[in-house]
């Protein structure tokens, strides 16, 4: 797929009329053109072309439309002057009832005059964008194209994703993959995002399998393309969807271009200047097993950053601040976002000499994180020791009835019997590849030091009274696809292992109890209660963003915006001052005191509900809610 040089330097009007005298150095158009969009073409009977055109409005990122013709109409006046669509593609492919019976250079012979149904006076063109289409602004910005590099077609595969099928189309979503250094990720996703007719941003960035690809090596059109090292796959959706749509619904006749064979059209590559700067999305990692990035926009990843400010001032003095990591918050939230199914555990024993010996730090935020999740649709469960399974189910059922819960969720509990115990567990059945959960969240949950114990604050080993969930968390380092997430606010919590030299060099008795059990996520706060309600509100700016949206949904959908409806839902699931409240009245009633000072009493580790608990949840809100649906 080399192109000489001169061809490169060549309009596409100029390249549009070598195709049409079927110049032999013209094949697949990636590489040319730089600086104007490219557009993928369906020529369909007119009584499908409604459908069709609803299945593009239903799935915007893989069929941008571009023009959609008159019946017959054979030019497209509004995408490139003189052209003609029966010769200007420098291959085509002909369907019948959903075959491919042939590939030709011209359509010209379809065009004669004729009452016969599906010849060219009755079929509609539809003009598509194409990823070729920001190659041109890619290079521009220092990002190679690899496939370019290596005279090669880029990689097209089927994806196990479902494309939202209307009227008489259906398929399942085409994506192309081109590899990119990680450190140019932002890049990409940025230049891309604002060229949306070349179906923009991308809509995976990492393994492969997760999209239900199982070997690059064998892309389902085009080439392979090769990864060189540091290089990340990232997935943009396709317009060859619309041949899988052609396949799928088998309509008596169509045409195509061959895919990497594009319509050359007049359209700048500009970009698009409704986008903002602060909503061009930013890219994480929340994975390395498997490999998963995500993207929220620059202002969604300011807001929570701000949330990680707030959740941090230290009112106890305890020097949480010395244990931050930027960005915890924020990962731990996309990666939950990500998730479908999640276990939350809490629980610290702080008061072994009292019944029940547990601190009103933690299940506030554990509920609070729960609620959310459950507004998004995700499964929750609540993993508790065995000695606090009927006063965390009294916590349950208290917390619906008070409306501070959305809906009963189940209570469970691990024993940890066995070595196999922690695995057989995370995996019924012994099978690793569908584990039980996606997500593991420990929010003031006691963790094990590395010697074995379990220590408050204060150096008191409360080990006869925690059950080994740490294990859970080890196990699912092993297991692919399970992320976790730690709450804390002192380094003793379940998860701070990630932070343990921090802890031990600079928190009180750190030597003694620092947590030596890692999670992928540690969420500092000066209070941990404080950690959970901000993941909530997290989730809820990442499920207002659009980029962020588009990118769970793939791009398919005809709303990027969430509904009135959903937001009200979502923001009514946010933690507030007034549930905040009754959840801690219920805890007062259940016997559970504050962990710094054992007062059974409306206070969270020695500082009062009011003012300092309830002063900084309206702040989480104001950071979190527009003015107008702050009450």
């Amino acid at each position: 797929m080399q192109h000489n040089v001169l061809l490169n330097r060549l309009t596409p009007a100029e390249l549009r009329l070598l195709i049409r005298q079927n110049d032999s150095r013209i094949g697949t158009t990636s590489g040319l053109a730089y600086g104007f969009q490219q557009a993928n073409l369906l020529i369909l009977p007119s009584h499908l072309a409604n459908d069709f055109e609803d299945f593009c409005r239903r799935n915007p990122a893989p069929l941008p439309l571009l023009y959609r013709s008159k019946p017959g109409e054979t030019s497209c006046p509004p995408l490139a002057g003189g052209a003609d669509v029966r010769t200007d593609v420098s291959q085509y492919r002909v369907y019948e009832e959903g075959r491919l019976v042939k590939t030709v250079s011209s359509l010209q012979s379809y065009s004669q005059h004729s009452s016969s149904p599906g010849l060219m006076s009755e079929m509609v063109s539809f003009y598509l964008g194409c990823s070729f289409g920001f190659e041109g602004k890619l290079k521009e910005a220092g990002i190679p194209v690899r496939n370019v590099e290596q005279g090669r077609n880029v990689s097209m595969y089927r994806t196990s994703i479902r494309c939202i099928p209307a009227g008489a189309f259906h398929c399942h979503l085409v994506v192309t993959m081109r590899p990119v250094p990680a450190a140019l990720l932002d890049t990409v996703v940025g230049v891309t995002h604002l060229n949306p007719l070349a179906h923009g941003a991308p809509v995976h960035i990492g393994d492969a399998a997760l999209l239900g690809i199982q070997d690059l090596s064998k892309p389902d059109y085009g080439d392979q393309v090769d990864l060189q090292p540091g290089d990340v796959p990232v997935f943009w959706a396709c317009g060859v969807t619309s041949i899988e749509a052609v396949l799928c619904s088998k309509p008596p006749l169509a045409f195509s271009h061959s895919p990497g064979c594009m319509f050359l059209t007049d359209i700048p590559d500009t970009p698009d200047s409704v986008n903002t700067p602060e909503l061009v999305p930013l890219c994480f990692p929340v994975s390395y097993n498997p490999l998963l990035y995500s993207l929220a926009s620059k202002v969604a990843v300011e807001k929570i950053r701000q949330l990680e400010m707030i959740i941090g001032e230290d009112p106890g003095q305890r020097g949480i601040r010395a244990l931050f990591v930027q960005d915890e918050l924020l990962r731990s939230c996309l990666a939950l976002s990500h998730s479908s199914s999640v276990a939350i555990t809490t629980g610290f024993p702080t008061h072994y000499m009292h019944s029940p010996p547990d601190e009103t730090d933690g299940p506030p935020g554990a509920i609070a994180i729960a609620t959310m999740l459950q507004s998004l649709g995700k499964d929750v469960t609540l993993l508790t020791d065995r000695r606090a399974v009927e006063m965390t189910g009294a916590m349950v059922d208290d917390a619906v009835k008070t409306g501070v819960l959305k809906a009963a969720i189940p209570v469970v509990t691990f024993d940890g019997s066995g070595p196999k115990a922690a695995q057989d567990f995370l995996c019924p059945h012994g099978d690793t590849s569908k584990p039980r959960f996606d997500h593991l969240v420990a929010i003031e949950r006691s963790g094990r030091a590395e010697d074995g114990n379990y220590y408050n604050m204060r150096g008191i080993n409360i080990k006869h009274l925690v059950d080994p969930i740490d294990d859970l968390f080890i196990a699912a380092k092993t297991i692919s696809g399970v992320s976790t997430t730690g709450v804390g606010d002192g380094g003793n919590e379940l998860g701070m292992g990630k932070v343990k030299q921090k802890v031990k060099s600079l928190m009180p008795m750190g030597d003694l109890v620092a947590c030596d059990v890692p999670a992928d996520f540690a969420i500092t706060a000066g209070v941990s209660n404080w950690g959970g309600y901000a993941v909530a509100c997290g989730l809820y700016l990442l499920h207002t963003c659009p980029s962020h949206r588009r990118y769970l949904r793939k791009g398919l959908g005809q709303e990027a915006a969430a509904t009135s409806e959903q937001l009200q839902d979502w923001s009514s699931c946010l933690p507030s001052v007034e549930k905040e409240e009754t959840f801690l009245s219920t805890l007062v009633r259940l016997g559970i005191r504050s962990g710094k000072t054992g007062n059974l009493g409306m206070e969270v580790d020695g500082l009062t509900f009011h003012p300092i608990h309830s002063s900084l949840i309206r702040r989480l809100l104001e950071a979190t809610l527009p003015p107008a649906q702050m009450s």
